[in-house]
């Protein structure tokens, strides 16, 4: 049967306080996500987390809120299921409603853990060619090349990618199980931050690709994609703000506990200044979460539109997205900065070393750029980013 909004969420909190329990020493460690994995996977939320239907899945709006309990207590895992529940969609972004719904239940049944990196379409192509080629055979695809994976490279079940095919140029999105002959993958142990998330590098070597992995074609262009499609790129970034709320609200949570336990560096009853300096950063908090609130309840209703989607609501949906992103990362990179100056406590770092990782390759100069295209000229071009 399906899980009640509240008890996912009474779900969410406990595993939270079970991961904020070591969250340090896992985070030092910087080992693949095994662990954290099982944790999840004997929670429930793996199964849980997956696009909603009969007595299965979750809705949009408790998906997020999911996410946001988890990566306030540790953001690489937040950021891993963040990625596991967009990509769990992708049957439903690409392909039919009877192939996506079959592809659910498989998931729920087997409670796969996703992830995968699609790229959006480049305005101008790509110059150097692509990275993943899919060749024809008899029995489907070959698909070779090599993709970086932002999460969960070494332990998920289902990876999601697209190639092109090299007899028509179509640009495929597929699914790969990552122990699947041919496949190799390389960790990255060393990451700044979000260590715990399972970053690295999917190697494809002549990996066999059955028509059923073939989740259906990615438009080359971004007008082009039908706009339920088109839905897919803003709704990772989406997902990834409640990430980024969920590092500023950590670090937010953990600085005011030292405080209060007398164990920051100024205590508030003796600097009013301190005060000012608290009011401050959960105003940004508060501000990030209420236009991220706002681009959730938007998406959520898109979702639940599906194929009677306007053609110029993605637009809108990605516009204001870009927005909450924006103001996420400034937010989150702003909180994790000053909370280190009101605290010397082991460990504090990560969350500025997550909130780091978590934006660095989201410009906001390009972001803010298609947001005054979008408000000036009401574009209908989507705001995009390198990879899903």
């Amino acid at each position: 049967m399906a899980t009640t909004p509240s008890t996912l969420l009474r779900t969410a909190r406990d595993v939270a306080e079970d991961l904020a329990a070591d969250a340090i020493t896992r985070d030092r460690a910087g080992r693949p996500p095994v662990d954290e994995r099982a944790r999840l996977r004997e929670a429930g939320l793996l199964a849980a987390l997956t696009p909603p239907g009969q007595d299965r899945g979750a809705d949009w709006r408790t998906g997020c809120a999911v996410i946001r309990e988890i990566a306030t207590a540790d953001s690489a895992v937040g950021d891993l299921l963040a990625r596991h529940y967009v990509h769990a969609w992708s049957g439903r972004f690409y392909g039919g409603p009877h192939e996506a719904a079959l592809l659910e239940e498989a998931s729920v049944r087997e409670q796969w853990l996703w992830t995968g990196a699609v790229r959006a379409p480049a305005p101008e192509g790509e110059p150097d060619g692509p990275d993943l080629v899919l060749r024809p055979r008899d029995s489907g695809y070959v698909l070779t090349g090599r993709r970086s994976v932002d999460t969960a490279v070494a332990v998920a079940d289902q990876i999601v990618l697209d190639a092109v095919c090299a007899a028509t140029g179509e640009v495929l999105v597929v699914r790969i199980p990552p122990r699947a002959r041919g496949v190799q993958v390389e960790t990255a142990p060393d990451r700044l931050g979000q260590r715990v998330a399972g970053a690295g590098e999917v190697v494809l070597d002549r990996v066999g690709v059955k028509p059923s992995q073939v989740l259906g074609r990615r438009p080359d262009e971004e007008e082009a994609a039908a706009p339920f499609t088109a839905l897919a790129e803003p709704a990772l970034r989406l997902a990834l703000c409640h990430v980024g709320l969920g590092i500023a609200e950590g670090a937010l949570t953990e600085v005011r506990d030292l405080s209060r336990g007398g164990r920051a560096h100024r205590l508030p009853g003796e600097d009013p200044d301190l005060l000012l300096t608290y009011g401050e950063l959960a105003s940004a908090a508060h501000t990030a979460s209420a236009v991220v609130d706002r681009a959730t309840d938007l998406m959520a209703r898109a979702l639940a539109t599906g194929g009677l989607l306007d053609a110029e609501e993605p637009a809108s949906v990605a516009a204001l997205v870009a927005t909450a992103e924006t103001v996420t990362s400034r937010a989150a990179m702003h909180i994790t900065t000053r909370v280190l100056e009101l605290a010397d406590a082991p460990g504090l770092d990560r969350f500025w070393r997550n909130a780091r990782v978590l934006t660095a390759h989201r410009p906001a100069a390009h972001r803010l750029r298609s947001i005054g295209e979008h408000y000036l000229n009401g574009s209908h071009r989507a705001v995009a980013a390198a990879y899903l």
